[in-house]
């Protein structure tokens, strides 16, 4: 029998060969229908702090989110991921948006240099909006295998008075039956897909 850690990376390859194969209109169209069930949500609507994954290729398009933050008066908060973990950091504008640097990852996110406002430090976050890998309609879900979000959400859920809605966006070839879990894999409150 393969290890959790096995099963994950031949799944995380499983996922990656599917997500190859969507054109970029069947991206934009399950972006589109994931963004409508977002600006659904009570969780998005009542919201004052929202943190969201700033998208790859590969993933939904959350630049039109970013944008609906900035519209609606929110405040938007992004990662910033280093050695020693990960960070929410304050975006002040769709302006600030275009001009983040991309990490060698093809991913924006601000320089560790930049000083700028950190989620943890002024108030925490009302909604986190995820990324991953794959997951399950119950809330699973496999991550790239840093296990950044994990550490994050666990650590906000114990110092926040509040506990915070977590949400995470999905092509609907990214949802599967069941995830190899381990100890630390956070359940995530719910997952958006097209259907």
């Amino acid at each position: 029998m393969a290890s959790t850690s096995e099963a994950k990376a031949a799944l995380r390859t499983e996922i990656a060969s599917k997500l190859a194969k969507l054109t970029c209109e069947e991206k934009l169209s399950q972006s589109k229908s994931v963004f409508q069930k977002l600006m659904n949500l009570n969780a998005f609507k009542s919201s004052k702090r929202v943190s969201v994954f700033l998208s790859t290729a590969t993933e939904i398009d959350t630049e039109p989110i970013v944008r609906k933050i900035f519209q609606d008066g929110k405040q938007c908060f992004v990662p910033r991921y280093s050695k020693a973990g990960m960070q929410m950091v304050k975006l002040a504008s769709m302006e600030d948006w275009t001009n983040l640097p991309l990490t060698k990852w093809n991913i924006k996110q601000p320089l560790l240099a930049d000083h700028r406002e950190d989620a943890f430090e002024t108030g925490g976050l009302d909604l986190i909006i995820c990324p991953g890998v794959a997951f399950t309609r119950t809330g699973d879900r496999l991550g790239h295998g840093g296990g950044y979000y994990d550490a994050y959400i666990k650590k906000l859920q114990e110092i926040q008075e509040c506990r915070p809605a977590t949400v995470a966006l999905a092509f609907k070839e990214q949802v599967v039956e069941r995830l190899p879990l381990g100890p630390t894999d956070v359940t995530i409150d719910l997952v958006l897909y097209a259907e």
